[in-house]
């Protein structure tokens, strides 16, 4: 068929291996497969072109001949220039190149499959993540039967092998010019027979159930981590190995903190006298109450840093530091007396400077107003 390099088809040099030839084989055969080209004869032709190229080189002696003699060492070798894949070469380099993708190649050749991985979303309090606990949950799940070992068969029995696929799970079905290995209709992919099936799991090998697991959860852990549990997923069907569960962590709001990596945040309410004349102040922390001082004059929003006193994170290094932001309180419900004497203080206070941000912002007003154009 194809006068090309064999070697410039695939894309490889002379000293390729031969499991990167696979690779490289793979690579082409895939992006040209008739499956993803429907009707395209271009890209069917470099598909068989490839094919060709591969069931050449593949094969050590074709190879030696092909590097020596060229195309004429390998015409009516089995080659498709000599007129199709000979000894059954197509089908078996399907099976064996594509056995991963397709299902093909020996069906069970990786034994039974692995059991599905599960998650559980477990809510916790930030005092929970940030000390660390201990938590039981229950997880709902299929696990092997006890009687029948999860085989599906009745204890004292044993399944059979498939008669249909010989327990390879797979069958060849020749379609035009090549085999394409399917899932045995009679076993489903499986390769065995079950004629006397388990009562209690009815031939399924797994029956439902609720486990209750102890999950250690490590301190500092914070909404998004995982936790794998390994093994504790569902078991695999036919005996195969169980799946693995992921804890998935969720940290509830707090009343006071909002949490920021390893930092801590807080909002922390002060009266006005504090404010101005300065004062020691109770804040909450996760170990319990401590003094902040605040120094006279101290203006709303004003960020205070506690250090040591935010969070560990899971992954090691010093804590965090806890952020109190001090936010001035106005009093309410006020007596006509208080009201006279803040009116006195207010009275006291005109042309004194004593509102210096405030002044700066009625006098960049003026300017911004000044400057418009109406």
């Amino acid at each position: 068929m194809s006068k090309r390099d064999y070697y410039e088809i695939l894309g490889v040099s002379k000293d390729v291996s031969e499991k990167e030839l696979k690779k490289a084989y793979r690579r082409v055969a895939m992006k040209y497969h008739p499956d993803r080209n429907p009707g395209d004869k271009e890209a069917e032709d470099k598909f068989k072109e490839a094919s060709e190229a591969y069931e050449v080189l593949a094969d050590a002696q074709k190879r030696a001949a092909y590097d020596q003699y060229g195309h004429a060492g390998v015409e009516g070798a089995g080659g498709m220039g000599g007129g199709g894949f000979g000894g059954g070469g197509f089908s078996d380099i399907f099976g064996d190149v594509f056995g991963d993708i397709f299902g093909g190649g020996g069906g069970g050749r990786g034994g039974p499959a692995r059991g599905a991985d599960l998650r559980y979303n477990l809510d916790l309090s930030l005092e929970e993540a940030v000390k660390g606990k201990t938590v039981k949950i229950k997880v709902p799940t299929l696990v092997a039967c006890s009687p029948c070992g999860g085989s599906g068969a009745k204890p004292g029995s044993s399944p059979t092998t498939c008669t249909t696929c010989g327990g390879h799970g797979q069958v060849r079905m020749q379609q035009g010019f090549f085999s394409v290995q399917q899932t045995c209709p009679t076993c489903r992919g499986k390769g065995k027979m079950i004629s006397d099936p388990c009562s209690s799991c009815h031939g399924q090998g797994r029956v439902e159930e609720t486990k209750t697991l102890s999950v250690k959860v490590p301190p500092g852990v914070d909404t998004g981590d995982r936790i794998r549990l390994s093994g504790e997923g569902e078991a695999g069907a036919d005996g195969g190995p169980a799946g693995d569960l992921y804890v998935q962590v969720h940290v509830r709001e707090h009343e006071f903190f909002q949490r920021d990596g390893k930092n801590l945040y807080c909002e922390v309410p002060i009266s006005i006298f504090e404010a101005c004349l300065g004062g020691e102040i109770e804040v909450p922390t996760l170990d319990g109450r401590v003094k902040l001082r605040v120094p006279p004059e101290t203006q709303t929003g004003k960020l205070f840093r506690l250090r040591g006193k935010g969070v560990s994170s899971v992954r090691g290094g010093a804590p965090g530091d806890l952020m109190c932001r001090v936010v001035l309180e106005t009093p309410v419900n006020l007596n006509k007396e208080q009201k006279d004497l803040l009116e006195k203080l207010r009275d006291s206070m005109k042309g004194k400077q004593h509102s210096p941000r405030q002044e700066s912002w009625f006098e960049g007003m003026k300017n911004f107003f000044g400057d418009m154009k109406l």
